[in-house]
């Protein structure tokens, strides 16, 4: 163990190797355009798909539980529990919190926060650090230490004053930009929408040649000329007036034939497919129905949103719990809300519950948010039907009415209740 301990320190910094070490994997893209964290922002899918994961994330409701003999309970005395469910610190709500870290998380590969502690180590307060300011490197001891670089200097932290989540990486310490590993995908949508920006600021035409049949003196000042009166879209359809035998021949492959609105229609489910998210929340809704939308939407919080639960819920409990609390405290993130079907499923399935023993009326109030009944009314009651009985007691009623014979209305009554 220490021998796997000693080889585990000793080896090299971690690193985002897609900005630190190979960044020519950002920047220009096969389609000459420039791919960043924030230029993909400007392309509608990935913003798209980037706010629906951190508004996802940071609505969902956030407590630390305690193991108890029933099972758990809501530490609402632990003094995590106002931190994360309400405000992390006092300039921001625990929604914006967890929106911001989320999108840092889908756009850099990692999401950094840090940790303010009292003089006893207790955890007072939680602040979001840019991750391109971050660098992660190793002491000479071998231990993990983050540099934050400020404007004004650099500020370095320790692990324990640190909450990161990292995503998919090589290492497992450093996550990866899904930005710089789908550049070329990203670039190709920046590329067909300003295609299409500017084939609508030429007034929806192709470009052209002017022909003339002699030799033109000033070729500039005819082709100025002809774009002051007819370029733009505000310019469009306007009747053009040539003289000396000049004549206008297009030369570009007009949009249609160029299969623009296919393109634009593939790279949004592409960009759909980086983050793992259904085309219908995108707002692309040609293979979705009534009959399916549904499912789809279960299927987004099983394969997409449980991945990025899990991942918050250990790093939060890795980071913030200290080791004794770890054995008695965990953190949850509940998805129960999105996993609900509509009306008349949950109320088909609560009247399962409720019908065979494992549901009672509170038990079914707490799902609906409504209030508790008293205990004294019945409310935690969990109640079967009356036609329900053993298996060894099947058949009891018949047999006894055959071997004693005709039985009185009490006895029959009496044996009933049995």
């Amino acid at each position: 163990m220490n021998l796997l301990k000693s080889l585990f320190h000793s080896r090299d910094k971690p690193k985002n190797y897609l900005i630190s070490g190979f960044s020519f994997l950002f920047g220009s893209t096969t389609s000459g355009k420039n791919v960043n964290e924030k230029t993909a922002m400007q392309t509608t899918a990935v913003y798209a798909c980037v706010r629906i994961l951190s508004e996802t994330i940071a609505s969902l409701p956030l407590h630390i539980y305690r193991h108890s003999e029933n099972g758990k309970e809501k530490a609402i005395q632990h003094r995590l529990y106002r931190l994360l469910h309400d405000e992390p610190n006092s300039e921001m709500t625990s929604f914006v919190f967890r929106e911001t870290l989320m999108s840092h998380l889908l756009l850099w590969g990692n999401a950094y926060a840090q940790i303010i502690r009292d003089g006893r180590g207790n955890v007072v307060s939680l602040y979001p650090l840019l991750p391109d300011r971050m660098t992660v490197d190793r002491n000479s001891k071998g231990e993990l230490f983050y540099e934050y670089h400020k404007e004004s200097g650099s500020v370095v932290l320790r692990k324990e004053e640190v909450l990161h989540i990292p995503g998919l990486g090589f290492d497992g310490l450093i996550g990866y930009s899904p930005i710089a590993m789908a550049k070329n995908a990203i670039g190709m949508a920046i590329a067909t929408e300003e295609y299409g920006a500017r084939f609508f600021a030429n007034g929806a035409s192709p470009g052209g040649v002017l022909e003339h049949p002699g030799v033109v003196k000033d070729p500039k000042r005819i082709r100025d000329s002809w774009n002051d009166v007819y370029q733009g879209s505000a310019n469009a359809h306007r009747i053009a007036v040539l003289e000396e035998g000049m004549k206008f021949q297009p030369i570009s492959i007009p949009p249609e034939q160029a299969q623009f609105i296919a393109t634009r229609k593939y790279q949004l489910n592409e960009i759909a497919r980086i983050f793992r998210i259904p085309p219908h929340m995108i707002g692309d809704l040609e293979k979705s129905s009534f009959s399916n939308i549904e499912q789809q939407s279960l299927e987004y919080v099983k394969y997409t949103l449980d991945p990025w639960v899990v991942r918050w819920e250990m790093s939060l409990q890795r980071a913030l719990l200290t080791e004794p609390e770890k054995q008695e405290y965990f953190i949850k993130l509940n998805v129960d809300g999105l996993l609900r079907g509509d009306y008349q499923s949950r109320m088909n399935g609560y009247a399962v519950g409720r019908q065979n023993g494992w549901l009672s009326a509170n038990d079914i109030r707490e799902l609906e948010d409504l209030n508790r009944i008293p205990e004294n009314l019945g409310g935690d009651l969990y109640l079967i039907n009356g036609n329900m009985t053993k298996l060894q007691d099947a058949g009891l009623f018949s047999k006894n009415f055959e071997t004693e014979g005709e039985l009185s209305e009490k006895e029959v009554l009496e044996l009933g209740e049995k």
